[in-house]
């Protein structure tokens, strides 16, 4: 796919790696709409990208339903969707004051796997109506794992857990929608610049910096944003899970 013919839906699209995307693939000439639930956000960056902002919660069926089928309307069409929408959900199983809420858990996993699940579902429903490009390709849908999949650090099982699942639905999903042209790719970032690393102190900034062995710094949203534009365009990869991490490996904490 040419990617000034993309027509993306982002969700958690107004802020940190899905804002970067939103910026980049506009950029090369792409059509986006931006889904998200922070409203204030979702305004300012709807101006700026002259592109729509769709209130969603991903964890609804109903709503990304609507809001899928608002965006294609608005774009004229729907060929790739990027999943960045989530929450961090630190927490330890065993904390201070005892054992982990379960709910706490569970909406960690509501939101990272099924929000991620549900806004895919969605979309390669709606993308398997679309007329064939090259390869007979109908659409992508990109997602962000972590790769604290593999390497979660204590206080991390939830997010883990989350993130894990993501990978591991990958190639399944893939396989599955190859017999309507839609591939699926996940990528995997390691600690990049986000607003929530903004917030950190220096020498935790520092310290995490000087563990990534090569480059020696965290990665910048751009460079996810680049990777996204990559899969769009790449038809030949699907069905893996990209680590994007400058050969970050977690220490336990």
């Amino acid at each position: 796919m040419q990617l000034k013919q993309v027509k993306a839906v982002i969700t958690g699209g107004v802020s940190g790696l899905g804002l970067a995307a939103a910026r980049h693939l506009k950029s090369l000439g792409g059509a986006i709409t931006l889904l998200d639930i922070n409203d204030k956000a979702g305004e300012q960056v709807s101006k700026e990208l002259g592109a729509e902002y769709i209130r969603t919660d991903v964890t609804s069926e109903s709503a990304v339903t609507d809001a899928l089928d608002r965006a294609r309307t608005g774009m004229g069409g729907l060929n790739v969707a990027v999943n960045c929408a989530g929450v961090i959900g630190a927490g330890r199983v065993l904390g201070r004051e005892g054992p982990m809420d379960l709910d706490f858990f569970a909406n960690v996993i509501r939101i990272n796997l099924v929000g991620t699940f549900n806004v895919a579902k969605a979309a390669a429903a709606l993308m398997e109506q679309n007329e064939p490009f090259e390869d007979d390709e109908r659409g992508v849908i990109i997602n962000t794992a972590s790769v604290a999949a593999y390497e979660g650090q204590i206080g991390q099982a939830a997010y883990a857990a989350s993130k894990g699942g993501v990978v591991g639905m990958t190639l399944p999903i893939a396989r599955e929608l190859a017999r309507c042209g839609i591939r699926m790719v996940t990528i995997a970032p390691g600690v990049f610049w986000t607003p929530m690393v903004d917030e950190m102190p220096e020498q935790i900034q520092a310290s995490l910096s000087a563990s990534v062995p090569y480059p020696k710094r965290l990665g910048r949203p751009e460079e996810f944003a680049a990777m996204a534009a990559h899969i769009v365009e790449n038809v030949y990869l699907n069905g893996t899970t990209i680590r994007l991490d400058g050969a970050t490996r977690l220490a336990p904490k």
